[in-house]
């Protein structure tokens, strides 16, 4: 073993400039090359040459942003795509020998640094759409800043350019989304939102609902386009058609879910007699028109508060007195001890923009009227507390909104709701008002009446898929439909119930004419019928057993899917039921009717996300984006919701995954 020891051998003399990456080291009669930058040792004799040590500057990997400083000075002194080393290296002169190009550097730097200018700018113009940052953020101060000590490589852009950018991305990211919709074997449902910008613009969102291959419920946004409040509802009705044009679904689409407004009326009407006249829709179009759920009690709700404005001002300043001073709410304890009322409910203001903080504070305020009365006749100072009728009103409209705050969290309890749940909500909600129109208080009998109108429209135009709805629903089949027909219909219970059996068998037949069964049982009568051909004959001579095929096949399709399903046991309830899953296990039982349950369970019955079920206001456009041209809004937009649910899909994938998926410039 040499025991001699290491000495550092100058390498000035050298010639080649791999030197300046690694030590020449003498040990003994030994000359070794130590990398700088991995301490790898290598033969370091003049008679091995350089070669394998420009192998391994290659392959380090601790060799990373090495001479980017260089690299970057060499970008102002290229010429015709060549550089030489005396760009990265102000040391030595160069050797002709030692001549690099361009190309070659670049293609170091990426795979040393993984840096690609055309890849960073479109994962730049994905982050911005994914998180909704302005577009502006590529010209801040900050943000330039930390991108040149990230990664002096990168070439900063402006807001044109990456406005561009986006746009690119949109159109991608659109396309896949086409395809997705054309190789859907399903039909198509479709909800319609009104947007407004600080502007007072108003943009009209289209948004596509279906169940896939996978049972699967999905939505996308495929509009999102600027609209004149001063167009009639023949111009929307044609934008709108425009858009099914546009993506290539006025094929296929099954439902269109609009808020409860008159207006909507006439352009609902437009938009299916044209889908009719193709010969389009199915059940004659009696499923196409869908009015949001969560939508018709948020009117009803505003209907009982609008009743109620006088004394929910009066229970605010209540209140308010109540928490004026801490001397005042020392009293205020002391009355409710002396009252006995034993409430857990705190004394706070509402919020007017979220109905159901109002409905908190009324419902709390009902507890402690007794200590407000009581408060009156102690403090004359006292003057805002209701009078006994105002307050038994409070406790009975109080009542309303329990029951629309309940069903408003069943409609928006998960992102994604089959429509199967509403039936027993709506109805229910049906029966109440019955009875609310029963009150002999005047006041609460008016308001009743006026909630009562708006839903009886709902409920004409939604009764059908509601019920159509839970039928599909194995824990429940015709029995939920039988159960509260007779409470809300009496004597004639019967004939609804009829008319919705054969509704649903009528849709059955449609799904069983363009199924593929369909066409193998047509291709079956096909064979047979030809047998009549001598010819056939000599070439098949088992026709006779086709013939005995098809009879039998006929007797055994006698009894539909539909009939099987319906004459079968019902499921039982239990909490960790999922739909689509029945019907994902149960398809190949119920070949047709599973067709008709995707259809069915994917309409979106309520298009009110959870964190705007509450809002008394509609859906606004933020100032920023407010401002930006309507082709650059519809990017955004649209792209946004189709890269989250992008990423969401992802979450059960590995990091690696995700990243591969974000971050796919391909």
């Amino acid at each position: 073993m040499d025991s001699s020891p290491a000495t550092v051998v100058s390498t000035s003399r050298l010639k080649s400039l791999v030197w300046n990456d690694f030590d020449r080291v003498k040990k003994g009669d030994t000359f070794v090359a130590i990398c700088r930058h991995c301490k790898k040792r290598l033969s370091g004799s003049s008679t091995s040459g350089t070669s394998h040590l420009r192998n391994h500057l290659t392959r380090c990997r601790r060799r990373t942003n090495h001479d980017i400083a260089q690299l970057l000075a060499a970008r102002e002194k290229k010429k015709d795509g060549t550089i030489t080393v005396a760009n990265f290296n102000t040391e030595k002169e160069p050797r002709n020998e030692e001549m690099l190009t361009l190309v070659n550097i670049r293609d170091e730097t990426i795979r040393n640094n993984n840096f690609d200018q055309k890849r960073s700018r479109y994962d730049l113009a994905r982050m911005i759409i994914l998180h909704g940052y302005p577009l502006e953020m590529v010209e801040h101060v900050g943000f330039k800043t930390f991108v040149k000590h990230l990664q002096p490589l990168f070439e900063l852009v402006n807001q044109s350019t990456v406005e561009r950018d986006c746009l690119e991305v949109y159109e991608r990211e659109k396309q896949k989304v086409y395809e997705v919709l054309d190789k859907l074997t399903g039909k198509i449902s479709l909800s319609v939102d009104m947007w407004t910008a600080t502007s007072d613009a108003e943009y009209l969102c289209l948004t596509a609902h279906y169940i896939d291959e996978s049972w699967q419920l999905k939505k996308k946004i495929l509009s999102f386009i600027l609209v004149d409040p001063s167009h009639t509802e023949d111009v929307v009705a044609e934008l709108i058609m425009g858009c099914f044009m546009d993506w290539d679904i006025d094929r296929k689409l099954f439902s269109m879910t609009f808020d409860s407004f008159s207006k909507n009326d006439n352009i609902v009407s437009r938009i299916r007699d044209r889908l009719q006249q193709n010969r389009f829709l199915l059940s004659d179009g009696q499923l196409f028109d869908i009015r949001c759920a969560a939508n018709i009690v948020n009117l009803m709700v505003q209907d009982a508060l609008e009743a109620l404005s006088d004394i929910t001002h009066k229970i605010r300043e209540s209140i308010q007195y109540a928490r004026s001073s801490q001397l005042m709410q020392e009293k205020f304890i002391e009355l409710t001890q002396q009252e006995g009322v034993n409430s857990q409910k705190c004394l706070t203001l509402d919020d007017p923009w979220r109905w159901n903080s109002t409905y908190f504070m009324l419902d709390a305020a009902v507890e402690y009227k007794d200590v407000f009365l009581l408060l009156q006749q102690d403090d004359p100072a006292f003057q805002s507390c209701p009078s006994d009728i105002e307050w038994e009103r409070t406790v009975t409209i109080t009542g309303y909104l329990k029951l629309f705050v309940e069903v408003t969290n069943v409609f928006t309890g998960t992102k994604y709701q089959t429509s199967n749940i509403y039936f027993p909500e709506i109805c229910n909600i049906h029966l109440q008002l019955i009875e609310w129109c029963k009150n002999p208080d005047e006041y609460l009998n008016s308001l009743a009446l006026k909630m009562k109108n708006k839903f009886d429209e709902f409920w004409r135009n939604c009764s059908l898929a509601l019920a159509i709805a839970a039928i599909l629903d194995p824990r429940f089949k015709m029995k939920l439909v039988e159960y509260y027909y007779p409470q809300i219909y009496g004597v004639t219970a019967q004939d609804r119930i009829d008319d919705v059996n054969d509704r649903i068998k009528a849709l059955y037949s449609e799904h069983a004419l363009c199924s593929p069964l369909a066409s193998l049982d047509q291709g079956l009568a096909w064979q047979v019928s030809g047998s009549d051909n001598p010819d056939n004959e000599t070439r098949d001579r088992l026709t006779g057993f086709d013939k005995f095929l098809n009879e039998t096949s006929q007797n055994q399709s006698s009894i539909s899917d539909l009939d099987k399903y319906l004459e079968e046991p019902l499921f039982p309830r239990n909490v960790d039921f999922s739909i689509l899953e029945w019907w994902k296990v149960h398809m190949p039982k119920y070949p047709i009717l599973s067709m008709v349950a995707r259809n069915v369970l994917g309409i979106p019955m309520s298009k009110v996300a959870f964190e705007f079920a509450f809002n008394t206001g509609g859906r606004v456009l933020d100032s920023y984006r407010g401002s930006l041209s309507p082709n650059t809004v519809q990017a955004l937009m649209c792209a946004q919701d189709w890269l989250q649910s992008e990423f969401e899909e992802s979450k059960s994938s590995s990091s690696h995954s995700v990243l591969a998926l974000c971050y796919d410039a391909n």
